[in-house]
């Protein structure tokens, strides 16, 4: 995709990412959390926050007037982002990653970029990849879509159903995994990227999970939705397990890091205000509770070393991450899921009862694993490379 011609360039803005600033706006995202959670409804107040901190676009490249932050701030971000609000977070990734072209890669119908740049400069927009479907399942295992695009005089018709799109009806793009068909020519496999007030789009609210229950990651349907005939592209699929992209593959894993920060902060607050009749002192005063503390932070900062380490081995250049970003990825949710049970098990039942945070950390953190690559294929794929040859 070429650069938007200067002239019509609008500066983004450029996010605050000192710590203090990241502090700040998980807090803001905090205190709205357990209310999305209840509800399961879109989280405008969260998301909203995004907005007036200027996060939402900060992936966009320079070239396009975006500030283009680092993989690493990117990082930083999304565990800020998902330490506040998991449900806010993860329609975050989603939108930085899929309005980010990489070349080669998924790319944008120029003038359905130019719009979407245009709206992010003067309110909260959103975007997501729609790869999954309910039949095939997901992308990431390879499948082909059986989601379709026809030519149809000067255009394209879409038709299909795709499933587990975070974001739901806040969605205001899609970059929708499809197989174009043309007479004459043999299928090929690609993206078409549309706005969603297009006639045609409905949704079916699907999403009622244990976790993240506020991300609405509800289906989608087409029905013979027009599209320009630009607005399809030959690609590759956007899990890139074919060529590992290291901040790809661990943007999602970036927002369980913060839900096991939050998990250690309300294990932390409950410790230092439970003051047991018997023991005469708060818990967190006790040898068993201070390693266990111990314990869930060393379980963080195993998350938190792979995963920007990982980013900083990438930045500096070093290749040999690509073999083992998978098992990496699968290493950091090990750690977070360690780092929530051992909060909540320490605890017994004042962790599991829905007054206590930490019942909704657990439920956020084991979310972790249902990303791709999942663990399984990913010991698999590393346990052929190390016994070949």
């Amino acid at each position: 995709m070429t650069a938007v011609h200067e002239s019509k360039i609008r500066a983004l803005p450029v996010p605050d990412l000192s710590d203090a600033g990241l502090a700040e706006l998980t807090a803001e995202l905090a205190q709205y959390a357990a209310e999305h959670d209840r509800t399961g409804e879109i989280p405008w107040k969260g998301l909203e926050a995004l907005h007036r901190a200027g996060v939402t676009t900060a992936r966009v490249p320079a070239e396009h007037g975006g500030p283009d932050i680092s993989d690493l701030d990117a990082a930083r971000l999304v565990v800020a982002v998902g330490e506040g609000d998991p449900s806010v977070a993860i329609i975050l990734v989603n939108t930085l990653l899929s309005t980010h072209p990489l070349p080669g890669l998924v790319q944008w119908h120029e003038p359905t970029y130019a719009d979407y740049l245009a709206k992010s400069a003067q309110r909260l927009t959103l975007a997501n990849f729609a790869g999954a479907e309910p039949e095939a399942g997901a992308s990431a295992r390879g499948g082909l879509p059986a989601t379709n695009v026809r030519r149809s005089g000067d255009g394209w018709v879409l038709n299909g159903h795709k499933g587990w799109v975070t974001g739901g009806k806040a969605l205001d793009y899609l970059l929708v995994h499809v197989v174009a068909l043309e007479d004459g020519k043999e299928p090929q496999v690609g993206f078409v990227t549309l706005p969603t007030d297009l006639p045609g789009i409905s949704w079916l609210e699907t999403w009622d999970h244990i976790g993240l229950r506020a991300s609405n990651t509800h289906d989608v349907l087409f029905d013979n939705v027009e599209l320009p005939y630009g607005a399809f592209g030959a690609a590759e699929r956007p899990n890139f397990t074919s060529r590992p992209l290291p901040a790809s593959i661990l943007a999602h894993t970036g927002l369980y890091v913060g839900v096991a920060r939050a998990a250690r902060a309300a294990f932390r607050e409950f410790t230092r205000s439970r003051v047991p009749t018997a023991l005469g002192k708060p818990i967190a005063e006790t040898d068993r509770i201070q390693t266990v503390a111990g314990e869930i932070d060393l379980q963080i900062a195993t998350a938190e070393g792979l995963l920007y380490g990982t980013l900083l081995r990438a930045a500096s250049g070093d290749d040999s991450v690509g073999e083992q970003i998978t098992i990496i990825k699968a290493a950091i949710s090990r750690a977070v899921v360690t780092a929530t049970q051992t909060a909540v098990a320490a605890l017994g039942n004042p962790g599991l009862t829905r007054h206590n945070s930490l019942e909704r950390h657990l439920r956020d953190a084991l979310c972790v694993r249902v990303h791709p690559p999942q663990e399984d294929a990913a010991l698999l794929a590393a346990g052929r490379r190390v016994l070949a040859g």
